[in-house]
């Protein structure tokens, strides 16, 4: 006997050219990851971070000694005691939201930064020179208006 089947014939399968697609969100997309490392290698990003994590109280102000030139320290040294971008109780640990920058001549970045502290939007500005032994140094700092 011969069986035959009843009913609309399936159609034929497109044959996959690739992996599925990955559609957990948990975990970033490899584009946003390397995005992120690309932008925290920029120096404004990374004076950005080490500044917030300054000015937050989660390091002591002598881990930026070796980093500023000028009055920067002392403005850091008077900037941190009050732990400025240190969010209220119960806190979640602040992060730089974005970090731009101006070139007004070749070695000489003048930057900004908005900082997320809790419920908080606040403002960084920092100056950062670039020395002689080709390290970028900050050299001066201002926080949400308020100087040190």
């Amino acid at each position: 006997m011969q069986r035959t089947t009843t009913g609309p014939a399936r159609p034929a399968r497109a044959a996959r050219t690739g992996p599925p697609r990955r559609a957990d969100s948990r975990r970033p997309h490899p584009d946003a990851a390397a995005r992120r490392r690309e932008r925290e290698g920029l120096p404004r990003y990374w004076f950005a971070n080490r500044l917030l994590l300054t000015l937050s109280g989660q390091r002591p102000v002598h881990w930026m000694l070796g980093h500023t030139v000028g009055d920067a320290y002392d403005q850091l040294a008077a900037l941190a005691p009050r732990a400025p971008l240190r969010p209220p109780p119960p806190g979640r640990t602040p992060f730089v939201r974005h970090c731009d920058e101006f070139r007004p001549r070749p070695g000489v970045i003048e930057a900004f930064a908005r900082i997320v502290s809790g419920d908080r939007l606040q403002a960084l500005a920092f100056r950062l020179e670039h020395g002689t032994d080709q390290r970028w140094r900050c050299a001066a700092v201002e926080l949400g208006g308020a100087r040190a």
